[in-house]
């Protein structure tokens, strides 16, 4: 059986309670709220990112349809102001001057019908500039949501870094000076049981796992030299005996 000495072992539940603190920490940055906040306003922004998408290209593409028939309108209207400037200097026969009415008139008429699909199409990008307008909004909105509680999971986690960083400096002042091979079991025990590799022995229960022993093992524990590192029969972590003089 390994042994110890007696006030290292007894500083070994120091360095479990510490241990045991910075797993808490731990726990607490691993499940922290903001972190589920975080993540559920970037599912909506995923979310949210293809009717972006849809909805800018959308709107581009009608802006690109306004554009050409402005254009097409335009054209119409250059030509019929150039018919109309042959047919106002008076140079024209009155067979060339028919012509140019005719093809005023057909202008005229071609002219509404840009004139209408210029004004159908205005109408749907107006449409669709107002629905982009509420998505970016919608999405601003969420961006937003998501940097303010980004900079709560960042403070949070700050502060329980800050908390680790002491923590972990009080743990190497506790195992300063112990007893390398108990410090080197304890770790192993530790690793191997959840993180609890020391456990106080109160009455016959052991405090890792909770168990009480059964009167030989108790005996046995008991009768122990004090220098004697006792492992419980149950779980088998290292017992500390007589807690109450840590």
């Amino acid at each position: 059986m390994a042994t110890a000495p007696v006030e290292d072992q007894r500083r070994l539940l120091e360095v479990q309670a510490l241990d045991t603190w910075l797993q808490q920490l731990a726990h607490q940055r691993r499940n922290h709220p903001s972190l589920a906040a975080v993540a559920e306003l970037e599912g909506r922004l995923g979310d949210l990112h293809g009717s972006l998408v849809d909805s800018r290209t959308a709107v581009a593409d009608l802006e690109r349809e306004v554009a050409k028939a402005e254009a097409d309108v335009e054209q119409v209207r250059q030509r019929a102001a150039r018919d109309q400037q042959k047919l106002d200097s008076g140079a024209l026969n009155a067979k060339d001057s028919t012509a140019v009415l005719s093809e005023l008139e057909a202008l005229a008429r071609r002219q509404g019908v840009l004139e209408d699909a210029e004004l159908e199409v205005m109408e749907r990008l107006e449409a669709h500039q107002k629905s982009l307008a509420e998505v970016e909004a919608a999405h601003g909105e969420l961006v937003a949501a998501k940097e303010k509680a980004a900079a709560e999971r960042d403070a949070a986690f700050a502060e329980i870094d800050g908390a680790a960083r002491g923590v972990t400096a009080d743990r190497a002042a506790a195992v300063d000076g112990l007893d390398p091979a108990l410090v080197t079991l304890y770790d192993r025990l530790r690793t191997q049981l959840g993180g609890l590799g020391a456990a106080a022995l109160r009455g016959n229960r052991c405090e890792g796992c909770r168990l009480e022993l059964n009167p030989g093992d108790l005996a046995t524990a008991r009768n122990a030299a004090p220098e004697q590192v006792v492992r419980c029969e149950e779980c088998g972590r290292i017992l500390v005996r007589d807690p109450d003089a840590a």
